[in-house]
């Protein structure tokens, strides 16, 4: 569905655009604020336009930009694809982690939130020799059966599984390269196992000592019968 805007510089959306806001985190819709001008485009016959929204649930500014699809004497046709100049961060509960492994693991997210795969992908070999230094000489292979558990749970197919373990777990060559699709992958891949390794083993622990808290301080306020009988004779 296409956007326009019209020879009265009105601009028409077909239907509503919504997205995940990177300030706020809500998937809110984008409300335009500021749209090019119909003789603007006009006159310069641009490729892209810039259009300003607001997020409807924090009013946070928004950019993006679209491409022109057609320039006629009424109106202006813009594809209803708007891409999004700031994009969303990649979420996750960084205080669970080390500071050496959250500096690099932090670093891998941004990298793919900015669409730089090779980068990212870099930063995922660097995430898992960050969390082998710090977890002992057993982290690697921890880390690799949680590897192929993501594996075997995502049915991730036989040349993706080989591509994403060499670019996580090599050590005799370069990073392989990767593009959007093993990306996409990837990035779930390498959450899962920081979370696994860091924040369930954190929360774990802290859940069984709240228990065990709880139920010494119980049971030391119980007095058995026959403990109550002999301190009574």
């Amino acid at each position: 569905m296409a956007s326009y805007v019209k020879k009265d510089n009105t601009f028409e959306q077909a239907e509503p655009l919504s997205r995940e806001c990177p300030h706020c985190g809500a998937h809110a819709q984008l409300i335009p604020t500021a749209t090019p001008s119909f003789e603007a485009i006009r006159s310069a016959q641009p490729r892209q336009v810039g259009i300003a929204f607001r997020c409807a649930a924090c009013n946070e500014p928004r950019f993006g930009r679209a491409a022109v699809r057609s320039i006629d004497t009424v109106r202006v046709e813009l594809s209803s694809n708007i891409i999004e100049v700031e994009r969303s961060r990649q979420r996750f509960p960084y205080n669970y982690l080390p500071p050496a492994v959250e500096r690099i693991f932090r670093e891998a997210l941004q990298c793919y939130s900015a669409d730089c795969y090779n980068a990212f992908a870099s930063m995922c070999r660097r995430t898992v020799h960050a969390a082998v230094t710090d977890l002992g000489s057993n982290a690697r292979l921890q880390l690799f059966e949680l590897y192929k558990e993501v594996v075997e749970i995502g049915s991730i197919d036989e040349p993706t599984a080989q591509m994403l373990e060499t670019v996580l777990f090599g050590t005799d060559g370069p990073v392989p390269e990767i593009g959007p699709d093993h990306a996409a992958v990837l990035i779930e891949m390498i959450k899962d196992m920081a979370y696994q390794c860091y924040v369930r083993t954190a929360k774990l622990r802290a859940a069984m000592k709240m228990r065990r808290y709880f139920a010494e301080e119980h049971s030391g306020k119980i007095t058995s019968l026959d403990r109550h009988r002999a301190e009574t004779a």
